[in-house]
C-alpha cells in the first residue's frame, strides 16, 4: 500500500489505518483472520482507544495477533486516551495511567503514537506536557497528537508542549464534509459556509499535521453508512458510476475521495469485514480526478456558490 509522512515524524504509514473500534465484535478465531488479512493486504497501522470495549479491543487485538517483538516491529501502534465516564481528563495523572493500562493490554512496551481522545474543558497544558515529556523520555510513547481538536486548542497546547504534534483525527466522510465545504463557500449566506471548526483543515495542512479521518462511510453522528443507503440515491449513483469505471466497489471510491484531497489524509476505517477491509485499501490505488471528485462531492447535497 501506498504510505506517507505521518505528520513532521520519521514514521512512514499507510494510507489506510485498521480502527479496532469493532474488534470485540469477532470470535477469536474471526479476530486473528481479520487481522492477518489486514496485514497481508498492507494494512499495518492499527488505531485504538483505551475506552473501546472498555479496553477489551486491545486486550483482543494483542492476542489476535500474537504480540511478540518480532511483530511488534513490524506494525504501527496508535492509542488515544483522555474520555472517562462522564467527563474528559488530560490531567498528568489520568495520562500516564491511561498509556500504562493500554501498553499492558497491548502487551508491548511502547507506542508509536499518542493521541488526546476529545477536548478537556479543563485541560491544564502544563501538565500536558510533563506527561509527555515523561512517556517520551521513558520510551513509551514516540509521537504525540490530538483528536477532534481545533486550531486553537492545538495552540494552547503548543505553547507547553515541545513535541510536535502529528495527527489530528477528525469526522470526516462525503456526507459529513464541512470542513470542505465551508472552505468552499467563503463569505456565502447558507449552511455550508458555517466554519464549526476554525478552518481546521487549513490549520492541519499549515502545520504539517496528519488529519485522520475518523467514521470515512458514516453520515450524521454514527446514524449509519450511507454506502447503498436508501436515503442517499444520488450519491449511491454516482459513486457506483465511477466504481464501475475503475472496476473497484463502492467501498473503495468512498475512501478514494478522502484520499484525492490534497491534503495527504489518513482515513481509519472501522469494518471487520476483511472484504471491506481490502476493498478500503485498494483505494491506495486508485486517483480520482478533480470532475470525479467534485461530481461525488455535489451528489451528497454538497452544494458550491
Amino acid at each position: 500500500m501506498r504510505t506517507i509522512q505521518l505528520g513532521t515524524s520519521s514514521l512512514e504509514v499507510p494510507v489506510v489505518a485498521v480502527g479496532c473500534m469493532r474488534i470485540n465484535s469477532l470470535e477469536k478465531a474471526e479476530a486473528e483472520r481479520f487481522v492477518q488479512a489486514s496485514l497481508e493486504a498492507g494494512a499495518n497501522f492499527f488505531d485504538h482507544a483505551d475506552i473501546y470495549g472498555g479496553g477489551a479491543c486491545e486486550e483482543i487485538f494483542a492476542d489476535a495477533i500474537h504480540m511478540n517483538d518480532d511483530i511488534r516491529e513490524k506494525i504501527v501502534l496508535q492509542s488515544k486516551c483522555g474520555i472517562r465516564k462522564g467527563s474528559f481528563d488530560f490531567s498528568k495523572d489520568h495520562i500516564l495511567t491511561s498509556v500504562d493500562g493500554i501498553l499492558k493490554r497491548l502487551k508491548t512496551d511502547y507506542l508509536d503514537i499518542l493521541l488526546l481522545h476529545r477536548p478537556d474543558a479543563l485541560v491544564e497544558p502544563e501538565e500536558v506536557a510533563e506527561a509527555f515529556d515523561k512517556l517520551e523520555s521513558s520510551g513509551k510513547v514516540r509521537h504525540f497528537g490530538v483528536s477532534n481538536q481545533k486550531p486553537m486548542q492545538i495552540e494552547l497546547l503548543k505553547k507547553y508542549v515541545k513535541q510536535p504534534i502529528v495527527a489530528n483525527q477528525l469526522q470526516l466522510s462525503i456526507t459529513n464534509a464541512n470542513m470542505i465545504s465551508n472552505g468552499v463557500n467563503v463569505n456565502m449566506e447558507n449552511e455550508s459556509a458555517i466554519d464549526r471548526d476554525g478552518s481546521i483543515l487549513d490549520y492541519c495542512r499549515l502545520n504539517d499535521i496528519t488529519v485522520q479521518p475518523w467514521s470515512p462511510f458514516q453520515y450524521g453522528f454514527f446514524k449509519g453508512v450511507f454506502l447503498d443507503n436508501e436515503e442517499f440515491p444520488e450519491l449511491n449513483a454516482q459513486i457506483d458510476e465511477i466504481a464501475k469505471k475503475y472496476e473497484v466497489s463502492n467501498t473503495t471510491i468512498a475512501i478514494a475521495w478522502l484520499l484525492r484531497h490534497p491534503a495527504r489524509m489518513q482515513p481509519v476505517t472501522g469494518t471487520m469485514n476483511i472484504e471491506r477491509i481490502r476493498d478500503c485499501v485498494k483505494a491506495s490505488d486508485v486517483h480520482l480526478t478533480r470532475e470525479e471528485w467534485y461530481e461525488i462531492y455535489r451528489a451528497a447535497g454538497n452544494i458550491l456558490p
